[in-house]
């Protein structure tokens, strides 16, 4: 097909879509895909929400939105190589590790996100927690290099501006002598930002409300001359959950809220449509009305989704306790005050909102630069992919590298955002080498991913359909004989709740079916989700081949 006409009508039918998507409710998730632990800012009219990103580069993605319910993808808070090396190391850092619940503010014209990079030194056999703050003037960014807080333990760190000047430095970490394993705690300590250091006292905050199991991602808010105390419990599984406390003063003590958790599942069925809702922050109206933004996984599949942990908004509600005998007499905050739980469907924030659903991602390569949907494992080594190279068109190399754990290897998705959808992609491939392989993938992790490729053995080309999955070697488990390949061919994936069907062409009108596959194969059983992309690989040997991609086209299905 003629590229300018493909643009053409996949931009008709892109506009149609959206139109189509509009409504007068908004559903959930807000931020479909793999955007687990959302922070939330406001600045003036527009809000802003960061989420963790993990192994991912660019990681820390930034969305922005003006009624809490459409949001755009921005930016990154990590956009550059240079930031992402020595302590803050996404070079090669391993699955599931990397960037940990970031939190965004904006404080007097700048904007700061203070998060965690975890990172697993094969050297030493240990594992680093670095806890780090970027600015920026603009959430575009560009972002600063990473500010290296030392001496601070833990994981998912807030930073909060006092009225008095004073900013504190909110972490979680394992006590000094924890009461059972997976005890968490909340310190705080405060944070000269002209040095980049912690200073002062440390004060312990907490251990939570119900337990205490896996206490983390704090936020801290003031109200009423009061500081409310905001923290994840109970792990991210089916018993995750928010709980609160309040304090006078900042240092503490705190007291928590007899009616804790004010979010979560644990109380439903573990078939209700979304589960594990938690690790929440709190956002402010300039109306003075309160939402919180919230993680939860979708039950699409078996009780799971291959999307993981996605974005959600409830709307909260202040009420002061009603006891005559009790004081002080605590305000806290109500969290869907009409139902207790994280609705599906439900009224937008603001009047005259319409929520549109972008189902449909076409990529034609015609820009300069990568489409920020795209992300990377890990930051990419040098000549893994051009858009130069020809015009209109993602030259993606075949190096060396398959996928595997700590290593980049030449792949490149955007985020899985419903479980059913259509995936297709055309590539032209003219490799020169025996070895070498390109085409498309669903992966979640390097040991668990679905590979549809053509790769070249004996100067024969083989249509092969490759499955890993955690503990076991990667196992091919359909391979065709092309004869007829003439370097250009597309791939189609169709996902529903029957499976995945996997089909090609030569032609690119007449598809052929290869296999078909359970839909639960690549459930989401990590901290991120599933992502489609493109990949290349010459399996361990050094050429100069290449694959050419076309255009990629996602089309996704709303369940109801």
């Amino acid at each position: 097909m003629n590229k300018g006409l493909f643009k053409i009508i996949t931009f008709l039918f892109f506009g149609i879509s959206t139109l189509m998507a509009q409504q007068n409710s908004f559903t959930n998730p807000i931020l479909p895909g793999a955007y687990p632990d959302p922070s939330i800012c406001r600045v003036n009219d527009t809000f802003y929400i960061v989420n963790s990103s993990f192994e991912y580069f660019p990681g820390i993605p930034i969305h922005k939105s003006q009624d809490l319910v459409n949001w755009e993808l921005i930016g990154y808070g990590l956009h550059r190589k240079e930031q992402c090396q020595n302590e803050v190391n996404l070079i090669d850092v391993q699955s599931d590790g990397g960037i940990h619940a970031p939190t965004i503010r904006f404080h007097k014209g700048t904007f700061y996100i203070i998060t965690t990079n975890v990172y697993y030194n094969e050297s030493t056999k240990t594992t680093d927690f670095v806890n780090f703050i970027i600015t920026a003037n603009r959430p575009e960014g560009p972002w600063s290099s990473p500010h290296i807080l030392k001496g601070a333990p833990g994981i998912d760190p807030d930073i909060f501006f006092d009225d008095d000047g004073k900013v504190w430095y909110v972490g979680t970490h394992s006590p000094e002598n924890p009461n059972f394993q997976g005890e968490g705690e909340i310190w705080l300590q405060e944070i000269d930002l002209d040095n980049w250091e912690l200073i002062g006292p440390r004060s312990f905050l907490w251990r939570g409300a119900c337990g205490g199991v896996w206490v983390e991602g704090p936020h801290v808010y003031k109200k009423d001359n009061r500081y409310y105390l905001m923290v994840a419990e109970g792990g991210t599984s089916f018993n995750h959950a928010v709980m609160i406390a309040v304090s006078d003063s900042i240092e503490g003590p705190y007291i928590a809220n007899d009616r804790n958790p004010i979010l979560s599942s644990r109380q439903l069925s573990y078939d209700n449509w979304v589960h594990s809702t938690g690790h929440g922050d709190l956002i402010e109206l300039k109306d003075g009305r309160w939402y919180m933004v919230t993680l939860g996984i979708r039950g699409d599949e078996e009780r799971a989704s291959n999307m993981g942990r996605e974005t959600h908004l409830v709307p909260v509600e202040w009420e002061r306790e009603p006891y005559w005998w009790k004081e002080p007499k605590y305000e806290w905050p109500v969290v869907a005050p009409r139902t207790g739980k994280v609705e599906r469907n439900m009224a937008p924030p603001f009047d005259n909102t319409h929520q549109i659903k972008d189902f449909l991602f076409v990529d034609s390569f015609h820009s300069e630069v990568l489409d920020l949907q795209w992300n990377f494992r890990r930051v990419p080594t040098q000549k893994m992919f051009a858009l130069n190279a020809a015009e209109g068109y993602l030259r993606l190399f075949c190096l060396p590298q398959v996928i595997e754990n700590k290593k980049s290897a030449s792949l490149v998705g955007f985020r899985q955002t419903e479980s059913d959808f259509e995936y297709l992609a055309k590539m032209d491939f003219n490799p020169k080498s025996n070895y070498s392989e390109a085409g498309i993938s669903i992966f979640q992790k390097d040991d668990h991913y679905i590979n549809l490729t053509v790769i070249k053995r004996e100067n024969k080309y083989f249509l092969e359909l490759k499955y890993a999955e955690p503990n076991k070697a990667p196992l091919i488990i359909f391979s065709k004989n092309i004869s007829d390949f003439k370097h250009e061919i597309t791939f189609k994936i169709n996902s529903n709740s029957t499976g995945y069907s996997f089909y090609y062409s030569l032609d690119g009108e007449n598809f052929q079916l290869l296999r078909n596959s359970k839909s639960n194969i690549l459930l989401s059983k990590y901290y991120t989700g599933a992502y489609l992309g493109v990949y290349a690989s010459s399996n361990g040997h050094t050429t100069n081949d290449f694959a050419d991609f076309h255009w990629v086209s996602f089309k996704a299905y709303q369940r109801p």
